[in-house]
């Protein structure tokens, strides 16, 4: 097959769980035959580019890449977004016409909507979604005008697609509730890993790197990914005050990723495990691989959380791993076999699923182990590929059935 793919982020520009998603599937279609074309924006800030040129053009693990610049400023994102659509549906309608024909657009999220249903509409190609997040399940409900309009965009985009894709049973179940879309046309493709890329180096000097976040006698618990609200950080640094009373400061938490955190910062401080508190920032991936490996615990608290990428991340890096069991986490992570799950929200039931870990109330081994396992069985991109693939034949099942109906 011929696909046509739109998504808003790809590496080395990466905002959230799309970029590695889209960098580590379509590689996969590659290897099983298919052609796959990738519409995608620049993130190179210099360049300029005209209506009348072509975007920025390579060939990246087989994938045919088009990088397109987008000027419009970030100060107001919805008009930045409906810049990048114009931008897309003329450049994929030019890829459309000179690189055709094509069996398939798919597009991942709402963010490239408009851009996709412009192009399905006017070259008639059938159109595949991957909804990896709602705006209602982001936000536990829909509260302002802006939620509103992403919500409407995310029912048009999954109205007018042959077939949607979601990470997770719990995902399935929400977007056919939210948005009124028949079960039965969305397929459940869990999110996979590259375990190989978190090998360290024969040399790492594991005890000069970890003297950096910690003493030689102290426990390292941490979280790293987005700074939202969703992701239940604010739940953490309540139930790390527990961990550390009862380790008697004989541990750090240590929180990772870009973003505004003065809020935390200060809930630390109020907490009194400010000096116990580290806020790094962003960590480049190489670092990030090395601090995984000098870790005790990973901790993923998230009150809304679609699927887990960070889950997987933290099987192949063998941390033992403490996750709530918010939306499709469950299904990623198995209690007391492949980490431990808490319940969302609770202070109480997190701080206990911690101790267990670093007072090695559990087989922390055991539960590495079967979790690194589990990354062949259940979450290999190659097998994950070949489901992706099936989606894309039904499409063209229904489409050709369509065709011969009409």
């Amino acid at each position: 097959m011929k696909v046509l793919v739109l998504a808003w982020e790809f590496p080395p520009r990466i905002v959230g769980g799309i970029a590695r998603h889209v960098a580590e599937l379509y590689p996969e279609l590659v290897a099983l035959g298919h052609e796959i074309h990738l519409v995608t924006v620049t993130c190179d800030p210099t360049f300029r580019l005209s209506v009348r040129n072509s975007p920025i053009q390579e060939v990246i693990d087989g994938i045919h890449v088009y990088r397109i610049p987008v000027q419009a400023p970030w100060s107001n994102f919805l008009q930045w977004i409906g810049y990048m659509n114009e931008r897309m549906g003329y450049f994929g309608g030019k890829i459309l016409l000179e690189q055709g024909p094509f069996d398939l657009l798919h597009a991942h999220d709402w963010l490239v909507g408009d851009a996709a249903i412009a192009l399905q509409q006017h070259f008639g190609v059938p159109l595949i979604t991957t909804i990896h997040a709602t705006e209602h399940g982001r936000n536990s409900g829909l509260h302002n005008d802006t939620q509103w309009h992403i919500n409407h965009k995310e029912k048009e985009l999954i109205h007018r697609s042959w077939r949607v894709v979601v990470c997770t049973q719990y995902m399935r179940r929400e977007v056919s509730g939210i948005h009124r879309y028949s079960s039965s046309l969305i397929d459940v493709v869990f999110n996979g890993i590259c375990p190989e890329k978190k090998q360290l180096k024969p040399d790492f000097d594991r005890q000069t790197f970890r003297r950096r976040y910690a003493e030689d006698d102290e426990k390292i618990f941490y979280y790293v990914g987005r700074i939202t609200y969703e992701k239940g950080i604010s739940v953490l640094l309540n139930a790390a005050h527990k961990v550390l009373n009862r380790l008697e400061g004989q541990a750090k938490v240590i929180i990772i990723g870009g973003g505004d955190t003065d809020h935390l910062q200060r809930q630390a401080r109020m907490l009194g495990i400010g000096d116990r508190c580290t806020f790094t920032g962003f960590m480049v991936e190489e670092d990030l691989d090395r601090f995984q490996a000098i870790a005790d615990c990973a901790v993923f608290p998230s009150l809304y959380e679609p699927f887990g990428i960070v889950a997987l991340e933290s099987f192949a890096a063998r941390v033992p791993l403490v996750v709530s069991d918010a939306g499709g986490l469950p299904e990623v992570v198995r209690h007391r076999e492949t980490g431990i799950v808490t319940e969302r929200g609770n202070v109480d039931s997190l701080a206990q699923g911690i101790m267990d870990v670093l007072e090695n109330r559990v087989d922390t081994q055991r539960l590495v182990q079967r979790a690194y396992a589990e990354l062949a069985q259940q979450f290999s991109w190659a097998k994950l590929a070949k489901q992706t693939e099936k989606s894309y034949q039904n499409v063209l099942a229904q489409h050709q059935q369509s065709s011969l109906a009409s």
